[in-house]
């Protein structure tokens, strides 16, 4: 007999208000189900980026805050600090991570801070128009670069998982994508190793799941999938970049 799969309890009846082939939704399934699996439902703090996941808060069953665009891991640093024994993860998307909240990431996890976040990378502003990126591909069109990303004039993509496993400070940083089950399995382990780092006062961590945005990339979500799998992951590319020693 084949295993049933249901739906995580720590995952409320909403439907999600995100775009048909965005990966927001498998991703929020992934962090449900190692927040089930550790039995962590009732000390979990999730936090809420400015964004496409802004109303991500209505989807998970246990606490959440809402931060202000790109602030989330001092929000995370606060609660963490004061509630050492909750288990803290931010959720965000590139441009609050990359863009507005590059100081605060980078920050947070050179301190060390003890919190998980939850990195989407769909190398676009969703929420907001369609906008380029700190992560936009070169040659990328997007609402800001209609003839595509000019690298000589904005330089290039900023590949976030290696600039923070560059700091000395110890830490769990690692990239992975959901684009297919393939990708999934190994995004469920990143993930739940992500927390159970936490559980552990061990390290900060980040998993950055590289995702699909196809409204914004002017994509049907078939070709989306292609277009991460042959372009975004050939310089985004999964692994781990920093194992805490």
């Amino acid at each position: 007999m084949g295993k049933t799969f249901k739906k995580p309890e720590v995952l409320t009846d909403a439907h999600t208000h995100y775009c048909p082939g965005c990966t927001h939704g498998v991703i929020h399934r992934l962090v449900a189900e190692t927040i089930d699996e550790l039995g962590i439902r009732g000390r979990t703090v999730g936090i809420a980026p400015v964004g496409c996941a802004v109303l991500a808060y209505n989807y998970f069953d246990c606490d959440f805050q809402e931060a202000a665009h790109g602030r989330a891991p001092a929000m995370a640093t606060g609660i963490k600090r004061v509630r050492p024994d909750l288990m803290v993860f931010t959720y965000q998307g590139d441009g609050d991570l990359a863009s507005i909240g590059m100081g605060e990431i980078i920050h947070a996890a050179n301190r060390g801070e003890k919190f998980t976040t939850i990195f989407v990378n769909n190398a676009i502003y969703g929420m907001t128009g369609g906008q380029m990126a700190p992560t936009t591909m070169p040659d990328q069109r997007t609402s800001t670069s209609p003839f595509g990303r000019n690298v000589e004039d904005v330089g290039m993509p900023v590949k976030m998982a290696e600039l923070l496993a560059a700091l000395q400070t110890p830490a769990y940083i690692t990239r992975q994508t959901v684009i297919k089950p393939k990708y999934i399995n190994k995004a469920k382990k990143a993930i739940k190793q992500a927390f159970t780092y936490q559980m552990e006062n061990k390290c900060f961590s980040l998993v950055e799941v590289v995702s699909t945005c196809p409204t914004n990339w002017g994509m049907t979500p078939v070709e989306a999938v292609d277009w991460t799998e042959k372009t975004l992951l050939a310089y985004y590319q999964p692994g781990d970049y920093k194992v805490p020693a």
